[in-house]
């Protein structure tokens, strides 16, 4: 990040993040999250998977139920209550396209937010950093549903036999560890803690990535994170995201 980043807009009450995997919303994101439900602004999540093939040794049917509750244990931690988890879609090969959303559209003529929340959806993080097919399939995604789910003659099924409203309350999309931010959230240190302990829930993920504890993992990743978004928000501590305005 190069360009000073914009104050996060601030005129909201309801978010949907919507992610690939466990653990996603939890690198960096969580403390912009836990300082807006401390604001009293709602935030649901969805779970485009349950993260069955994200721990090298264990067996899918084993690691999904142990990601989901780390989930929404990190999501608790933040303030979050509403941890939905899709289905339908498998850890690692998640297929961009139509059914993806499809999904993604119902979720958002549920929820009616203001503001959606994504993970990277470009080819790298920066650099040759290069991203997971699973973070750019659901991030494009989610930006491409905003709109579907505003659009009464798509997915229309949904509107006539499926009991929902189309919704084109959607102000933004925000996308979490762009390499192109250019806004931020500013976070007090209340809330870096929350964050922090919210990543750390993850032990079991976090145990086979790292021989640091997870806490001691969770704070390093979060001190060199906030450090950075610092040089480019005057200062101030803070999560970057990349907003697209509607």
């Amino acid at each position: 990040m190069t360009e000073p980043l914009t104050p996060f807009p601030g005129d909201w009450r309801r978010a949907l993040a919507v992610v690939a995997h466990p653990d996603d919303l939890e690198y960096g994101a969580a403390a912009a999250v836990a300082e807006w439900t401390d604001t009293g602004r709602e935030v649901a999540y969805l779970l485009v998977t349950r993260g069955e093939a994200g721990i090298e040794g264990l067996a899918p049917e084993e690691s999904a139920p142990l990601r989901e509750a780390e989930q929404i244990a990190g999501a608790a931690v933040v303030g979050v209550r509403t941890v939905e988890f899709l289905g339908g879609h498998r850890d690692g090969v998640i297929e961009e396209g139509v059914a993806l959303r499809r999904d993604l559209a119902a979720a958002i003529r549920r929820h009616r937010p203001e503001l959606l929340l994504t993970i990277n959806h470009r080819e790298t993080f920066g650099g040759r950093a290069w991203n997971t097919p699973d973070h750019r399939a659901v991030g494009r995604a989610v930006i491409d549903a905003a709109g579907d789910a505003g659009n009464q003659w798509i997915f229309p099924e949904q509107l006539t036999e499926g009991g929902l409203e189309r919704w084109d309350g959607v102000r933004w999309v925000a996308v979490a560890a762009s390499p192109e931010a250019t806004h931020a959230q500013e976070v007090s240190e209340r809330s870096v803690e929350r964050g922090i302990a919210s990543l750390a829930e993850h032990r079991a993920y976090i145990s086979a990535l790292s021989d640091l504890t997870p806490q001691e993992y969770a704070r390093e990743l979060y001190a060199g994170a906030v450090n950075e978004v610092a040089r480019n928000f005057g200062g101030r501590p803070g999560v970057a995201f990349e907003l697209y305005p509607r």
